[in-house]
């Protein structure tokens, strides 16, 4: 309607610029005004369904297109926009000094629309670093990146131990990996040290970080020490990791707690070993229920709640009944866990009784 009411005023306004307003008789009774009225309003008609289907038809792709995009990523997208617009206006005005302005105009929009385009594209590509610039402005954080995107610092726990090498392996860290002199310094002190159990250690830590070089999916970088007024090697490591935006992966269990206190990202070796650890520990007694003869004679075999096999020793007898066993053994195989147990008690005594009378 918009526009049809826009084109109607443009035909009346024409008719009058034409003089079509003096004739008195222009397509029948209508006057030359009457007629540009009609006109525009025919014109507009068209024009304003064309111009609404392809409006309706932009927003729904604009919409399917900022479906996926996070408000922060539009208010820094947003911020750069405006800033690449102005610094486009500056630039270009003076394109103005051309004398036709129909040139000069058309030449200085697409220099503003194309810094703002930039401008957009650059401020969604850094949206932390924008977000950061403004974030007093529009209360909006910016986005903490998640601790396996952070670059990694090792400390000397890490290094002796040498299950990280592995860990890179199995594909659970990777990118940039990052060791502190003063760390390096600790492992060289130990591996010099007459002490064989300590030299040991040290030697050890020197041969992680090593094969840790030549891993492809590992970036091994050394550092210098950045706070040298700070005595103690772990209070080094969390205020690296504070001012760097580094993520610190440890096995030790006090330092993960104390810099996590700090506001440190911590990567615990110790607590991702505890969280694998298997369901049930030598010596330990379960229940689990014996839905099949095993194997060897005599055996009964039972599953776990998250589906470990348990070989019953004696157990044959008790197919079908819920009974308490104690680990023996758990076997770690290409499929999976696999417990060996013994039964217990009351059922220890009847499994070895049928298995007598079996005999």
């Amino acid at each position: 309607m918009l526009v049809v009411i826009s084109f109607a005023g443009l035909g009346y306004e024409s008719a009058h610029a034409l003089g079509l307003h003096s004739h008195s008789h222009v397509l029948g009774p209508f006057r030359g005004a009457a007629a540009g009225l009609i006109i525009g309003s025919g014109i507009g008609y068209v024009a304003g369904g064309i111009f609404g289907r392809t409006a309706a038809s932009a927003a729904d792709r604009t919409e399917s297109a900022l479906r996926d995009i996070s408000a922060d990523t539009l208010i820094a997208g947003g911020f750069g926009a405006i800033s690449g617009a102005l610094f486009g206006a500056a630039a270009g005005w003076p394109l103005f000094f051309i004398p036709q302005l129909a040139v000069a105009a058309p030449l200085f929009g697409i220099v503003v629309v194309l810094l703002a385009y930039l401008g957009f594209r650059v401020g969604a590509a850094k949206r932390d670093d924008v977000l950061r610039v403004i974030v007093g402005h529009t209360g909006v954080a910016p986005r903490r990146q998640s601790a396996s995107a952070l670059p990694k610092l090792i400390d000397t726990s890490v290094a002796i131990d040498g299950r990280i090498v592995d860990v890179v392996r199995a594909g659970f860290v990777h990118g940039k990996v990052v060791v502190m002199r003063p760390v390096l310094d600790e492992l060289h002190r130990l591996a010099d040290l007459p002490d064989p159990l300590h030299s040991g250690r040290g030697r050890r830590g020197l041969e992680v970080l090593d094969t840790l070089r030549r891993e492809p999916f590992v970036d091994l970088g050394v550092v210098d020490d950045l706070q040298p007024e700070i005595d103690e090697v772990d209070l080094k490591l969390a205020r690296a990791c504070l001012e760097q935006d580094y993520a610190l992966l440890t096995l030790d269990t006090n330092l993960a707690k104390r810099a996590a206190l700090s506001g440190v990202v911590v990567l615990n070796l110790h607590a991702l070993a505890l969280a694998l650890r298997p369901p049930v520990v030598v010596g330990e007694d379960v229940s689990v229920q014996i839905i099949k003869p095993g194997r060897e004679a005599g055996q009964g075999v039972g599953y776990l709640d998250d589906g470990t096999m348990v070989v019953v020793e004696r157990g044959k007898a008790m197919v079908g009944k819920d009974v308490t066993v104690r680990v023996s053994s758990v076997v770690i195989t290409a499929n999976g866990r696999l417990v060996f147990a013994n039964l217990t008690g009351a059922a220890a005594a009847r499994g070895i009784s049928a298995t007598s009378t079996g005999a």
